[in-house]
């Protein structure tokens, strides 16, 4: 199995790297390919806060891989523009096993129409613009699964996104031993009082800080 990642300027990079750890021990087990990234616009691309990245291929060689992970950041904004970009991920959606969207990156989902009449989320910060599209049901949870496009709220939600995806099209076992080779148990410390005193966080970051 093919699992790519999308990349472009100004990418938010543990929308990124994060989920790219999970999916590179996934290959380690000889269960997927290597990842590759998918260059929207520069092959070598600078991340939100300046990790630069070298891109494998560019979305205009038409290579559609089984699953493809769009991360997001500021640049998503600008890649959506490019029709080109917008019929590529089209084709790729109509031929993957699954798609996968995390933070802003659902930005390039929905100019695309792929989260045209399913469950999605993003980041808390964009939830109400999202709202705003009437063809998608907001979820205000971590992640969100409908059929095979799956949508993450923002940032680090994007590994608990993949790691579930794992377990679902791999099993709970596997998920188990990269869950525990990435050391990914992540503490539940709430630091300061700025999900609590902010009426805009999602419902699952509510119920969390009570």
């Amino acid at each position: 199995m093919k699992i790519y990642f999308i990349i472009f300027d100004k990418v938010e990079e543990l929308d990124l790297v994060g989920s790219w750890e999970l999916i590179g021990l996934l290959a380690e087990m000889k269960l997927c390919e290597p990842p590759k990234l998918i260059s929207l616009n520069s092959m070598s691309p600078s991340g939100e806060h300046g990790m630069r990245f070298s891109a494998d291929i560019h979305f205009s060689e038409n290579i559609f891989p089984d699953v493809l992970i769009v991360p997001g950041g500021s640049g998503a904004r600008l890649a959506m523009e490019d029709p080109d970009v917008i019929e590529y991920l089209q084709q790729t959606s109509s031929q993957s096993h699954s798609i996968l969207s995390i933070c802003t990156g659902m930005y390039l989902l929905q100019k695309s129409g792929i989260l045209t009449n399913k469950r999605a989320t993003t980041h808390w910060a964009f939830l109400d613009e999202l709202k705003q599209d009437n063809s998608v049901e907001i979820i205000e949870e971590r992640y969100v699964k409908d059929g095979n496009v799956w949508s993450s709220a923002g940032v680090s939600a994007g590994m608990d996104m993949t790691l579930a995806f794992i377990a679902d099209c791999f099993g709970e076992t596997v998920a188990s031993e990269i869950q525990l080779n990435a050391e990914y148990f992540p503490s539940p410390k709430i630091y300061g009082d700025a999900a609590v005193s902010n009426p805009q966080v999602s419902q699952y970051i509510k119920q969390i800080v009570g």
